[in-house]
């Protein structure tokens, strides 16, 4: 990635605006212990506290790397229960990088994060809907499966 996608401008700009990027060396202990770090890149997305909310694993070009940051962010919020911002994040991904790897489980979390900001299940099954037009084989199609039974 340091050929590639690091010195990219749109994933500078990003990263100077949206993270405080630390990069550590997968033997650097204790980190690299604490963090369970087996492969490299290892791209994990903490919060302030130092909580893991998200993890990739791998080569990801520029645009799949900022989805997945933004994927990492919007997990964040979602596990705070911050689920209005991490709407913002979800449909951000969506609308900005929607051939993106990231852009399934957006959609997914959207929905559920649109059903437990309202308790109206109504956002799960159109987020089936959705995950079943634009991404057929994914396996966040798959997980969304039940929620077709919503009327």
């Amino acid at each position: 990635m340091d050929a590639v996608t690091y010195p990219n401008e749109e994933v500078i700009d990003f990263c100077n605006e949206s993270l405080i990027p630390l990069r550590v060396k997968s033997d650097a202990k204790p980190i690299s212990d604490d963090f369970n770090i087996k492969w490299t890149p290892a791209l994990i997305t903490l919060d302030s506290d130092g909580k893991e909310h998200h993890r990739t694993i791998g080569f990801l070009e520029p645009k799949e790397m900022i989805a997945r940051l933004l994927l990492g962010e919007g997990k964040c919020n979602f596990d705070k229960d911050c689920f209005d911002e991490a709407l913002v994040v979800f449909e951000k991904i969506l609308a900005d990088y929607p051939e993106t790897n990231a852009a399934p489980e957006a959609a997914y979390l959207r929905g559920v994060s649109r059903y437990k900001s309202s308790g109206d299940p109504k956002p799960l099954r159109e987020a089936y809907d959705q995950l079943k037009e634009s991404f057929p084989d994914s396996e966040w199609t798959k997980r969304a499966y039940p929620y077709r039974l919503i009327d």
